[in-house]
């Protein structure tokens, strides 16, 4: 798997996430595409390193979708506003 397909699996998630939530703004969608692709570039780049996958295996399609779940998680999970107003 080359470079250029890490990115478009790590855009099409963060797109994917970003779209599920409500009330997602320009701004919101940006982010969700760089933290995808960052996830995604990141899984490949451990996985290779490690020895777990090399970049041209198959496998590395589902650590790439892996990473950038993940990252994409992590930040909701951490940093997502629920909505709710102060008062």
């Amino acid at each position: 798997m080359n470079l250029v397909v890490a990115i478009l699996i790590g855009m099409g998630l963060g797109v994917m996430v970003e779209l599920l939530l409500p009330r997602h703004t320009l701004g919101e969608m940006f982010l969700a595409i760089f933290l995808g692709i960052a996830g995604s570039l990141v899984a490949r780049y451990v996985g290779a390193v490690a020895g777990w996958v090399g970049t041209e295996q198959p496998e590395s399609f589902i650590a790439s979708a892996i990473g950038a779940a993940i990252v994409l998680l992590l930040y909701g999970a951490l940093f997502r506003r629920d909505g709710r107003t102060e008062p």
